[in-house]
């Protein structure tokens, strides 16, 4: 990093969006695998499966849901897992080792249960390690691990003590991302319409969380190259980190980071890393629930400009709506129903598109359709949607 008396490298704003959609895949989708796409987007969210694909799909050239399926279920590549945020995550398998050392590391957030429902750190190892031995060789549902939990711990960890959806949940279900997070917990195959998890050791023998140290410092070299420039503030949001822990952390890796200046806005980049795209940051493309590039591109005042930031924002949330993305930053929502064979897409632009746009935005369309595996049929018009949850 820089000192304030340096003259810093200078990116525009066009420079920024164009680098981040290139190494999204999304200027031109890469020839690469379904993992290299969810490598280079640091993690696809996946809570609404369906979406992952989209995601997924967009980024690798001609790949469609049954590419990424292969990748989660198939060859293995892919692992469905609790992520940045705690929220669930595709993550190449590989880089299990990263994540897991990383996630493990950061500060956990503040609790907001009362103390009385809250795990200590003693009951948080306890459960940790019964989920653990109760994956090693199983695939278990919700249910069956709150049963295996409950046997290996006490009466206390099912205290059902956690408000959920439509209703409580035990108390050891606080520590189920934790439990990802140390690396003895990811998803296993669903069971009819019942999510399963099992140990990752299963799939990888041998495996373990590498170092913090390392494994922090390479996922901020990742993070920085997919979503720089970035400061310290926008990595801790990212992550849901305490703020002060990322400013410590960037400082601790100075030797491997630069700072640039955007307009006014000092960021950091990978050392090294600061020359421009060769062009404009061009393209049209649909972006589903929870897009990595939408959830991680800050600052959302310039991904957001204008009436998209009151459109396609959820509360200061983004992810919570399907989005328009013309030339790197937001234009719109949209929406889509799949029935067997056809897909039902509107779209509503919250600018006026080019006749360049109009042609791109059929092509994404049809795009969308190939990933979907159904015909499609698109709707310029009001979107009648309320954001996900």
């Amino acid at each position: 990093m820089t000192d304030s008396a340096t003259v810093l490298p200078r990116l525009s704003w066009p420079d920024v969006w164009g680098r981040r959609l290139d190494r999204h895949g999304l200027s031109t989708p890469s020839r690469g695998t379904p993992a290299d796409a969810v490598a280079a987007m640091c993690g696809a969210h996946a809570q609404v499966l369906s979406a992952a694909e989209v995601s997924v799909g967009l980024r690798v050239a001609g790949a469609t849901r049954a590419d990424v399926q292969h990748a989660l279920w198939g060859d293995g590549s892919l692992v469905k897992t609790f992520g940045p945020r705690g929220t669930v995550h595709l993550l190449p398998t590989w880089e299990l080792p990263l994540w897991t050392g990383a996630l493990r590391a950061v500060p956990p957030a503040t609790n907001g249960l009362g103390a009385d429902a809250r795990l200590t750190p003693e009951q948080t190892d306890e459960v940790v390690a019964a989920i653990a031995a109760a994956l090693a060789d199983a695939e278990l549902t919700v249910e069956d691990l709150n049963t295996a939990v409950a046997a290996r711990t006490g009466g206390w960890a099912t205290d059902p003590v956690v408000p959920a959806f439509g209703g409580m949940w035990p108390r050891w279900r606080q520590a189920i991302h934790l439990a990802a997070h140390r690396g003895v917990l990811c998803f296993g195959r669903n069971r009819g319409r019942n999510v399963t998890y099992t140990n990752p050791q299963r799939w990888l023998p041998g495996f373990r969380p590498a170092p913090a140290a390392d494994a922090l410092a390479g996922l901020v070299q990742r993070y920085l190259y997919a979503y720089g420039p970035a400061t310290p503030q926008q990595f801790a949001q990212w992550l849901s980190a305490p703020r002060r822990w990322a400013t410590e952390l960037f400082a601790s890796l100075a030797g491997d980071l630069h700072q640039v200046d955007t307009a006014g806005t000092v960021a950091w980049v990978p050392a090294g890393d600061i020359a421009p795209q060769p062009g404009p940051p061009q393209g049209v493309r649909l972006l589903p629930y929870f897009d990595a590039y939408t959830v991680g591109c800050h600052p959302r005042e310039r991904l957001f400009p204008g009436p998209a930031g009151q459109r396609a924002l959820s509360g200061g949330q983004a992810g919570n709506f399907p989005v328009l993305l013309v030339d790197g930053t937001v234009a719109g929502i949209w929406h889509h129903r799949r029935t067997r064979h056809t897909v039902d897409l509107t779209v509503e632009p919250l600018t006026t598109l080019t006749t360049a746009a109009r042609r791109e935005l059929d092509d994404q369309v049809e795009r969308i359709g190939q990933i979907l595996e159904a015909e499609p049929r698109l709707t310029i018009g009001p979107v009648a949607l309320r954001g996900h949850a």
